[in-house]
């Protein structure tokens, strides 16, 4: 597929990419984008399949997805970018980051490194929450307009789903129900995704994990080792997706994660370069010295 995704961009300043979760869309982030808009120039994306965007024609493994999202910036014009992701968009996000291509990243929640059986739990779920969606995809729309029915929806995503907006809600209908190309994407880009190359990560990166999300287990906290000088933040009242349970916070920490990627001094990339020169500085000095002491030998 050379296509590129279907994107919405708000705002002025340094570029921001928002991806989402699989089984939402780019409306997920209808709480705090508002606020991100008024710093960054922000880019919502729908992943593949989801909303106006195409679904791949190759295995929609996390890969692929981010070539896909890589085509999109191209196509818009926009290099290297911060990066705010959800589930699988945060699992997309630190590929962005292996690659080189984020300036920083927030995963909130990203997937890839539940074991076995909470993968079983996950799939599980997922398939579930997918045939409910499609069962009942004539009633989101009602349901969306009342506090009670946004709870009801969106209760196994979020803390305060009631605090959610009817953008949400529609959101949950377009990733759920209405997705093309759902269960091979479920199969390739989360239940069988392992992510390798972490270490090659140069950029700061936050990862988030709301205490009240069940569907991501402990795997968020698994990236702290592999991924070299990632934080870690648990939020308090918040689910697996919360961007409307906490938004204050979320915008706060998108923007401490920049602030430290603007810090040349102490950023990863340029600890990573001076290592690296360190390393050859090194090996011209030994070759120096010996060539002084065969010169002194002569």
């Amino acid at each position: 597929m050379t296509e590129t995704l279907s994107c919405t961009r708000a705002g002025s300043g340094e570029a921001l990419l928002l991806l989402h979760g699989w089984g939402s869309s780019r409306r997920d982030f209808a709480a705090v984008l508002p606020a991100l808009a008024e710093r960054f120039d922000v880019l919502d994306v729908d992943l593949p399949g989801v909303g106006r965007s195409p679904a791949l024609e190759e295995r929609p493994t996390v890969a692929a997805v981010t070539d896909a999202v890589e085509r999109t910036l191209d196509g818009e014009g926009v290099g290297r970018v911060h990066v705010l992701g959800n589930s699988l968009g945060a699992r997309v996000a630190i590929e962005l980051a292996r690659r080189g291509r984020a300036r920083s990243v927030v995963a909130i929640a990203p997937s890839g490194l539940n074991v076995p059986p909470e993968r079983v739990v996950q799939g599980t779920g997922m398939a579930l929450a997918r045939v409910v969606m499609r069962t009942g995809a004539p009633l989101i729309g009602p349901l969306s307009r009342s506090a009670v029915g946004r709870a009801a929806l969106l209760a196994p995503l979020k803390a305060r789903p009631w605090a959610s907006s009817a953008e949400e809600a529609i959101g949950a209908r377009e990733g759920f129900a209405d997705a093309r190309d759902w269960w091979r994407t479920l199969l390739w880009g989360l239940l069988l995704d392992v992510p390798r190359g972490l270490d090659r990560i140069d950029c700061p990166v936050t990862l988030v994990q709301g205490v009240a999300d069940w569907i991501s287990s402990g795997q968020t906290v698994r990236y702290l080792p592999l991924v070299p000088g990632s934080r870690f933040v648990p939020l308090l009242w918040a689910g697996h997706a919360p961007q409307s349970d906490r938004p204050r916070t979320i915008v706060r920490l998108v923007e401490e994660t920049v602030a430290q990627a603007a810090q040349p001094a102490d950023s990863s990339a340029l600890r990573y370069e001076q290592r690296n020169r360190a390393a050859d500085i090194a090996s011209v000095k030994r070759a120096s010295q010996a060539g002084s002491s065969d010169a002194k030998a002569v």
